[in-house]
């Protein structure tokens, strides 16, 4: 690799049909010293995009879920760490898709990056953690008074009711810890959570949901 970027005819920063760098593809690998060679050059941008919206952060952060090579990418000032990809989807989002915990907090460090932020289907990254399951990003993210803990997507389907689906019953009762969570929100379809929990035979999200509804019913 030193041996190809030490040749003047060699273009470090060149695209393939997909607009990818050498840079993106290294990120994209995990190969961090790889990355502090082309991040050495100044003619390689730290912040290209491919033809999809995807940078080498969003890469690194997204799928990867390498930690030291975001670090290293969000140490350069050209690069955006709340980007958008074609879809509306930010590296925060994705981190908390995937639950990289590491990448997540390094993002919701700096003042540029939007923890609330929804892609083109109204999905939020505290959705996408309530939908995986991960509860400590899940956490992560309502510590954050920028975030509503009660969002909906484009089919009116909340945290709640995704967490309730798909029987995470720890994020289920963070969420019901929220005053501004709807325990009986329905979706575009009129499903609540209480009704896929139970559809689901979620036990004890059912459980908690019907307490939690007894006691909004008596106030």
């Amino acid at each position: 690799m030193k041996l190809l970027l030490g040749r003047k005819d060699v273009n470090p920063d060149s695209r393939n049909d997909d607009g990818r760098t050498p840079l993106w593809w290294a990120a994209c690998g995990g190969h961090e010293r790889i990355v502090k060679l082309f991040l050495s050059r100044k003619e390689v941008n730290p912040d290209s995009t491919d033809n999809y919206g995807q940078t080498p952060l969003w890469r690194a952060a997204a799928l990867g879920g390498h930690e030291a090579i975001a670090k290293l990418l969000l140490d350069r000032k050209e690069v955006n760490p709340d980007s958008r990809d074609d879809y509306g989807q930010t590296p925060l989002w994705w981190a908390a898709d995937c639950g990289y915990a590491g990448i997540v907090r390094l993002l919701l460090g700096r003042k540029e990056v939007n923890p609330d932020s929804r892609d083109d289907y109204g999905q939020t990254p505290l959705w996408r953690a309530a939908m995986g399951g991960h509860e400590g990003i899940a956490k992560l993210l309502l510590d954050r008074k920028e975030v509503n803990p009660d969002s909906r997507d484009y089919y009116g389907q909340t945290p709640l009711w995704r967490a309730a689906r798909d029987g995470h019953e720890g994020i289920v009762k963070l969420l019901l810890g929220r005053k501004e969570v709807d325990p009986d929100s329905r979706d575009s379809f009129g499903r609540t959570p209480l009704s896929w929990a139970t559809q689901n035979k979620h036990e004890e999200i059912t459980k908690f949901l019907h307490g939690r509804l007894g006691a909004v019913s008596d106030t």
